[in-house]
């Protein structure tokens, strides 16, 4: 790490502006407009032999995540949203930047260490991507803690919901936290001295913890001057204050302000003079080798050695004084700009949020199920209700629009009903009170031939999918844990099903996960079908994920890492050829992430070839849009809304013959050649056209709450023109199933 210091050199900017505005895009008045982002004196975008495009052709990954938070950030600013959802979406940036360190920057950090240089495709070396993390990371967290201080803060109070501060609570109140203190806090504190004996302990990534400054000797003598008092994650961070002492409001004090106010109670017989809280985030990556003899005893033990990673950033409050936080980063082995002061409690994502105050929250609606399946619903023979509803014809669901059920309800069905042989499912992020999970149970305990293919290895959800191949196994399914080295990533449910001395095939294929809390918040797509080549299709990716053999010969899926990345590339290319016969060539492209080089350098030679190209993308964006001679025929936007963006649609107009699939895969090198991945056909004329309409045009017209992307790496956000009505992507769909027809 001394060397990373000596290496961490500033990066001088300029402020270049790209103007791809229309004359009804304007910056919007809570845009965080004073956080910097990516600028460039020129961009130099000629071809290289190879058909690749110059460094600065591209933006560099990790910044462009940094500027995603940002637009998380701004909605905690917008007064359109509600007071507790934009107190929620400052929660959701500290625990994007908690991420963004463990992970991001942790990262960049080991590349430095093993010497500073460039890599492709942005050509910036570790010591600049990190220069310009920290110059953004600052101001993006100084501006956090002036929204939660200035307007979260004081407009909570008015509604007096109120995270109460040790010099505003009354003697009642000063006399109650201090029994809470006594009876519940301090027998669970284990204080170190800082001394020959006790050297400094070694802390948990994002610990609350405590350091004091003390005078005079301890039980033995000892002239003790440091003590560590690290704050147990078993502790409730934020206290309600009893209802006797505050008339029933919702009046709390945080935990950081009931040690800090006691911790002399630790040290009797000594002075405490001076107590200060900070946090230590640290490399939270798992580094798992591809030839582990057991994923998940490997993995088991990896998830220990999380909690002790490097570290990567050390948090403060702001009146933490400077010998103190120097002691603290000599002892971590971290620079200045690696620490962060803040003002307030240095762990946002641990505040209270879900208050039951509808005024104060989104408008509630009710998820509904397609029409299919609710004429189905009333049946009384539930048990081949959907699978009738499936063989009549293809059908859609749009979370969060749609309710979740309808994959749950049809798991339960197969799982009673006689004629279901077996049931074959992917599963990335669940639980074992899953639903999902417990309906998978069931079956294997009614005889049912149950196969999951698990992926341990899905960041942050390692332990949980542990317990739920374990809880499996226990009721006799056959648990597979994907291929060593490819996350299994697609979205798959098969069911066997054996109707009049035939077999057939019922499937569920997804762009997000099988987790219902996840499709109440986040935007995505399922289909329900029982085409028989579709069905044919995942037979096969099942045998190749739980059996050995070549790829798997396809009909109608794209699949990864195999096919998917050269059909996307050929799809480009059959719009180029359109273009370049003077006919009309056009595409919609909505994903996540986009980052994979050879995509975007193909993406490049359609917009010179004339291919009008939309992107609507969540989060990195590497391309550059609107860049003369380069990609002037590019737009890209961002929706960041009440629900997270999670869709994946890819649309081609192939010369009126259109093209659209949908898949679990995002534009990144890591899904299209390191992930198991799957996209599949929209054949149905009707799911099509909503698709289109709903998931693509819809979001093209929203003015209020997309951003576009310039070419310098600038985001802006809309807002309507005086003549232009507000259009938002996300309530037009709410406004539609609102009125659909029960």
């Amino acid at each position: 790490m001394a060397d990373s210091k000596q290496k961490m050199a500033s990066v001088n900017t300029i402020n270049t502006s790209t103007d791809n505005n229309s004359n009804n895009e304007q910056i919007a008045e809570n845009s965080p407009k004073h956080l910097a982002a990516e600028h460039l004196t020129h961009i130099d975008w000629q071809r290289s032999g190879d058909g690749s495009y110059s460094p600065s052709s591209y933006i560099n990954r990790d910044l462009s995540l940094l500027q995603f938070n940002l637009r998380v950030l701004a909605q905690a600013a917008s007064p359109r949203h509600p007071l507790l959802e934009r107190l929620f979406f400052l929660i959701i940036f500290s625990s994007n930047m908690d991420e963004f360190f463990e992970i991001r920057v942790a990262g960049i950090m080991q590349k430095l260490n093993i010497g500073d240089v460039a890599s492709s495709p942005h050509g910036m070396r570790p010591s600049e991507i990190l220069s310009e993390i920290s110059a953004v990371a600052h101001d993006a967290i100084d501006e956090q803690y002036r929204i939660l201080n200035e307007d979260i803060l004081p407009a909570l109070a008015e509604e007096d919901i109120r995270y109460l501060r040790r010099d505003e609570l009354n003697s009642e109140q000063s006399a109650w936290m201090k029994r809470y203190f006594i009876e519940q806090v301090s027998p669970v504190l284990t204080p170190i001295s800082i001394d020959p004996a006790h050297p400094f302990p070694r802390l948990v990534n994002k610990s609350l913890n405590f350091i004091a400054t003390l005078e005079g000797k301890d039980a033995f003598g000892r002239d003790i001057n440091l003590a560590i008092v690290p704050a147990p994650r078993s502790l409730p961070r934020v206290i309600r204050l009893p209802d006797e002492l505050t008339g029933g409001k919702e009046h709390h004090v945080m935990l950081s302000a009931v040690i800090h106010e006691h911790v002399g109670e630790l040290f009797p017989g000594m002075n405490v003079t001076g107590c200060h809280q900070f946090r230590l985030t640290r490399n939270a990556d798992l580094d798992l080798a591809d030839d582990v003899d057991d994923i998940a005893k490997a993995l088991e033990g990896e998830l220990e050695n999380r909690r002790f990673g490097d570290e990567v950033r050390l948090e403060v409050t702001t009146d933490c004084p400077t010998p103190i936080s120097d002691y603290l980063l000599n002892e971590f082995d971290l620079h200045d700009n690696q620490l962060y002061r803040v003002n307030g409690p240095v762990n946002l994502t641990r505040l209270l949020f879900d208050f039951n105050i509808p005024k104060l929250r989104y408008q509630s609606f009710t998820h509904i199920v397609p029409k299919p399946f609710r004429r189905e619903f009333d049946k009384l023979d539930r048990s081949t209700s959907m699978f009738g509803a499936m063989r009549k014809g293809d059908v859609l669901v749009h979370h969060p629009f749609h309710a979740f059920s309808p994959i749950v309800n049809l798991l339960w069905q197969a799982a009673s009903d006689p004629k279901v042989l077996a049931i074959k499912q992917t599963l990335y992020r669940s639980g074992t009170n899953s639903e999902i999970v417990q309906a998978l149970a069931a079956a294997a305990r009614n005889g049912k031939e149950v196969t999951a293919v698990i992926e341990l290895r899905a960041r942050f959800d390692e332990a949980s999918n542990i317990a739920v191949a374990n809880f499996l196994q226990e009721a006799g399914a056959v648990v597979v844990y994907g291929i060593v080295g490819y996350k299994t990533h697609a979205k798959l449910m098969l069911i066997v099903r054996r109707e009049d001395d035939r077999i057939r095939r019922y499937v569920h294929l997804g762009t997000g996960n099988y987790h219902a809390a996840n499709a109440k918040a986040y935007t995505d797509y399922g289909l329900f079908t029982a085409d028989a080549d579709i069905s044919e299709d995942v037979h096969k990716i099942f045998q190749e994920l739980t059996g050995m053999g070549k790829p798997a010969n396809l009909k109608k899926l794209l699949h990864a890492p195999f096919t998917l990345h050269d059909k996307l590339m050929s799809f480009i290319d059959d719009e180029i050829a359109h273009a370049k016969a003077g006919k009309r060539a056009h595409l919609i492209i909505k994903v996540n992430a986009l980052t994979e080089r050879r995509l975007i350098s193909k993406l490049y030679d359609a917009s010179q070839a004339g291919v009008k190209v939309e992107l609507i993308l969540r989060s990195i964006c590497c391309l550059r849009p609107q860049v003369a001679g380069l990609s002037e025929n590019i737009t890209v936007r961002s929706i960041v809304g009440r629900f997270l963006e999670h869709t994946r649609i890819y649309y081609f107009y192939n010369n009126g013959v259109e093209r659209m699939y949908l898949g679990s895969a995002d534009w990144m090198d890591r899904n299209l050649f390191h992930r198991v991945e799957v996209a599949f056909p929209i054949e149905d004329k009707k799911i099509f056209k909503q698709i289109y309409e709903d998931g693509l045009q819809n979001y093209l017209k929203d003015n209020v709450q997309a951003w576009t992307l310039a070419g310098d790496g600038h985001w802006q956000q809309l807002r309507p023109a005086h003549n232009e009505t507000p259009h938002i992507a996300q309530d037009h769909l709410l406004n539609i199933i609102n009125h659909v027809s029960p």
